[in-house]
């Protein structure tokens, strides 16, 4: 691995990135992300593509692309609307077509995401999946750690310990296009969310003054809208009579 000069870090914003090629060929893309933010799956996107992108030279045959894959784990739970959502950990992205998702143009380019915390608390089954998220959300408890079995995270593990003595590999990390791009966006969310937080508070007291306390299920949807939705209850909020009539869509 090669090193990263400092003047091409922003340390306020480093992301873990591992970009790896097996013997076929193949590209991986895996990322750990931390934080969630409003542009994260763009810049995924983005990122993997430009790895899709990249591979032929000019004059190279198409048959030669290879599957660019991209991993993404994440710390936080991503999909809670439903209840089918809210039991899923795991997720496969690919090019399927919309009304028969069975015909696909096959995983050149596929997306796939670990919801961490998620998945830990639904118990995966016994497997190399498994031992790899009680990695992820576990390193640090040797109890716990102690009971994986699976080589690769033993040997995971066995190399953090080597890694954590040596104070020259906490300087890893990311190089300054990234670092710039997600400053960008975490600036905008934060500016973004400064505005939200207004009309949701002005709503939350005329939802209180009008029907109550508001139920926990409220307070979730008024935590996920957006702007443009928390302006369309509160304009609707003298014409309807109930929390259920409001939020029925």
């Amino acid at each position: 691995m090669s090193n990263i000069e400092a003047a091409e870090l922003t340390g306020k914003y480093i992301i873990l990135d591992v970009l790896a090629r097996d013997g076929e060929g193949n590209c991986y893309n895996v990322e750990v992300q931390v934080r969630r933010y409003g542009a994260w799956h763009k810049r995924g996107l983005f990122y993997l593509t430009r790895t899709l992108g990249g591979q032929l030279s000019a004059g190279e045959d198409y048959e030669e692309l290879r599957a660019s894959v991209g991993l993404h784990l994440l710390d936080f739970d991503l999909f809670t609307e439903t209840v089918a959502e809210r039991e899923q950990a795991v997720w496969r992205f690919e090019m399927r077509d919309e009304r028969q998702p069975k015909i696909s143009l096959g995983n050149v380019l596929q997306m796939n995401l670990i919801e961490l915390n998620k998945a830990d608390r639904l118990g995966l089954p016994e497997g190399p999946l498994r031992a790899w998220i009680t990695f992820f959300k576990h390193w640090q408890e040797e109890l716990t750690m102690a009971n994986v079995a699976h080589e690769p995270v033993k040997r995971a593990m066995s190399r953090i310990r080597e890694l954590s003595a040596d104070e020259e590999t906490r300087r890893l990390a990311f190089v300054r296009e990234r670092a710039l791009r997600d400053e960008v966006s975490l600036l905008n969310d934060a500016k973004r969310e400064g505005e939200m937080t207004g009309e949701r508070r002005v709503l939350q007291r005329l939802l209180r003054k009008r029907f109550g306390e508001l139920p926990a299920w409220v307070g979730e949807k008024l935590e996920r809208a957006d702007t443009k939705q928390l302006e369309a209850w509160t304009d609707e909020i003298l014409t309807v009579d109930s929390f259920d009539e409001l939020f029925k869509h």
